[in-house]
């Protein structure tokens, strides 16, 4: 699924050789630190190209980090294909960003570089966890406070949890530990039953995602 399916092929592959060149320079070292001038040279295109896109540093962070959370959001969905409780699909998700943190630690941290808007619950990206915690909340497995905050705090743990996979480097079976706690800490603050939780703790896997790269 493209971001921007309105841009010419010209602008298109220039936008993209911006971001490529952005996601190598924002995994080594903070927006902050990156002249944009290095950008274009990396990328291989006019300074003015980068203003066509964007309008400043932290809005090309922003971008980039918006590229690398579409693709954990894709992993997201196929990782919950077929299942129909809400709790468990919410639960889900937190795997999967452990997964990711796991198997892809480059793009986490390049998505862990630049939160922006994302953890604003009308942001698109976060429309199925969204969809998630209402359908809980409906269905009263979730306390009320999880209606209006669920998304920023769940958003908030997830990405604490890939910060702490991504400075450890652990092996799976090391964390496991980790990320079960933290969904019965985190399904627990929701509200969800504790037999509920505690069922969801143990079925805690780390598996490998074939498309990771």
């Amino acid at each position: 699924m493209a971001l921007h399916p309105d841009l010419s092929p010209r602008a298109a592959r220039t936008r993209a050789a911006l971001i490529a060149a952005g996601f190598d320079l924002l995994a080594a070292k903070p927006i902050d630190a990156i002249p944009i001038d290095e950008v274009v040279a990396r990328a291989g295109v006019a300074k003015g190209s980068f203003f066509n896109h964007f309008t400043d540093k932290q809005a090309f962070a922003e971008a980039i980090a918006a590229e690398v959370r579409l693709q954990l959001e894709e992993r997201v969905t196929r990782a919950n294909a077929g299942v129909a409780d809400p709790v468990a699909r919410i639960a889900g998700g937190m795997c999967v960003g452990a997964e990711f943190a796991m198997s892809d630690p480059k793009r986490t941290a390049v998505l862990l570089r630049s939160h922006g808007s994302s953890t604003a619950r009308a942001n698109p990206l976060n429309k199925g966890l969204v969809e998630d915690i209402d359908a809980a909340c409906r269905q009263g497995l979730l306390r009320p406070e999880a209606q209006g905050s669920g998304v920023l705090y769940w958003l908030g743990l997830c990405q604490i949890l890939m910060v702490n996979l991504v400075e450890r480097r652990p092996d799976a079976a090391s964390a496991r530990s980790p990320l079960a706690e933290m969904l019965v800490l985190g399904l627990s603050g929701l509200g969800v039953d504790a037999a509920r939780v505690a069922a969801l703790a143990e079925q805690v896997a780390i598996k490998a995602d074939p498309s990771a790269s």
